[in-house]
């Protein structure tokens, strides 16, 4: 389209052009005689030329002035020659104490533990438009393997796999993959959350308070299948808590992460357990309550802090990036279990020490506990059977029949957001008295 309109001026230029010179009064100088034919061929070839070119100009001051804008607002690293280039696009701050620390930890890992790699960062990368430019900028420098460790950033990776399909893109923690060089990647963490709701049971009961608090960034079916699993694992060590529940809208915001736990905290849960980056629920708990703080194996350090479910992403990364490198890596549905090492509960993994609220539980459920997560690295209790029945919801409806399980699509999927799933992840287990979040 532009091109023509470039392409009708030229033309009515050239026309106007040759009445003036027709009309002068002075003649001109007679040029060698050449074929009408020839001489209209020509001047529309020099017309189309000219217009390519005008066209060429404005495309590439188009791009200039994208790049800029990119590299004004974030600092695009660029390739090592020679290197398997490993790049990964992070929502928060690279050192945040959860989520984006426990990736990067990764990523360092990868660079120690990977031959011949080079790997790099961009840190607190809005989802959307920004992370689309982002991840579009580092594939032109040239970089192997792209990880994009956010829900959000889901549309933005399956668009730029697609525009360069000799570059693997990873993402985190969708449910969308093409098969050959965009999948997706997550973790069961929902069998951690599981024992820390079992710890925040026991606690709960030992302090005569019932009331569990969970503090929930999007809502999304990530959100809710971790939060339904703590409230499972609470129902086996205390039957008659309950948790309640306060949304963020942020994957990290320490204000607003501090102002949640304090809410919660005040309407009288005695245990807080975050789905968000900061250890504000331990850091925020008042004296005599406890928090339970989420991704990052280093942020479990206050007393009021029971215990940390933590991500160990290292081995993983290097898995797929030796994959990559040899070219057996598709892009597809990865979910792995507590049987890969890639997860942990603090205090009960080897060389950890359980801390002040949890050594002093009743020994029946530490033991359930132990005894749990022994069979989780075993690989003989995963998932499924977190989600196994009977399950009822928080309206009276059974979810899950007795002796049946959710699959994999029931776990990641909203029939809202157009899952393929059949019971799916919309539903609030019984203990929970909040309302399932609006998906509008």
């Amino acid at each position: 389209m532009k091109k023509s309109r470039v392409l009708t001026l030229f033309v009515l230029l050239f026309a106007m052009i040759f009445t003036l010179a027709a009309c002068s009064d002075e003649p001109a100088a007679e040029p060698e005689a050449k074929p009408a034919a020839e001489t209209e061929e020509t001047a529309v070839e020099e017309v189309e030329q000219a217009a390519e070119a005008t066209e060429v100009e404005e495309v590439a001051e188009a791009t200039e002035t994208t790049t800029e804008e990119s590299s004004d607002k974030y600092q695009i690293p660029a390739a090592e020659d020679g290197k398997y280039n490993v790049a990964f696009v992070y929502v928060g701050p690279h050192d945040d104490g959860g989520w984006t620390q426990a990736h990067d930890v990764g990523r360092v890992y990868v660079e120690e533990n990977v031959a011949d790699v080079h790997t790099a960062y961009i840190e607190l990368v809005a989802e959307g438009a920004d992370a689309e430019q982002v991840i579009r900028s580092l594939a032109r420098k040239g970089f192997d393997v792209i990880f994009t460790t956010s829900f959000g950033y889901m549309d933005a990776s399956e668009l730029v796999a697609d525009e360069f399909p000799n570059i693997d893109i990873v993402h985190l923690t969708g449910f969308k993959a093409n098969g050959e060089n965009f999948g997706n990647l997550m973790g069961a963490m929902e069998d951690m959350k599981y024992l820390a709701g079992m710890l925040a049971g026991s606690r709960a009961m030992v302090d005569g308070n019932p009331k569990l608090g969970y503090m929930a960034t999007f809502p999304i079916p990530e959100e809710l299948r971790l939060g339904n699993a703590f409230a499972l694992g609470a129902q086996e060590t205390c039957p008659d808590c309950t948790v309640d529940v306060r949304w963020l809208n942020t994957w990290h915001d320490p204000i607003l992460e501090q102002d949640a736990a304090k809410s919660l905290f005040d309407s009288g849960a005695q245990v807080v357990m975050t789905g968000a980056d900061t250890p504000a629920s331990a850091e925020a708990a008042p004296e005599g309550k406890w928090g339970i703080t989420y991704d990052y194996s280093e942020n479990c350090k206050v007393d009021a802090c029971l215990t940390s479910m933590y991500w160990n992403w290292g081995p993983e990364y290097a898995r797929i990036v030796e994959a990559s490198r040899d070219g057996t890596w598709k892009g597809g549905w990865e979910y792995f279990d507590a049987n890969t090492g890639a997860m942990g509960l603090y205090g009960f993994m080897d060389g950890e020490t359980m801390q002040p609220g949890v050594a002093d539980l009743p020994a029946e459920d530490i033991a359930m506990v132990e005894d749990t997560l022994a069979q989780m690295l075993a690989g003989e209790f995963d998932r499924f059977d977190v989600f196994t029945g009977p399950i009822t919801d928080n309206q009276g409806n059974v979810i899950v029949a007795e002796g049946e399980t959710l699959d994999q699509e029931d776990l990641d999927g909203f029939q809202q957001f157009g899952a393929p799933c059949e019971i799916c992840m919309y539903w609030w287990n019984e203990n929970i008295t909040a309302e399932l979040p609006s998906l509008d």
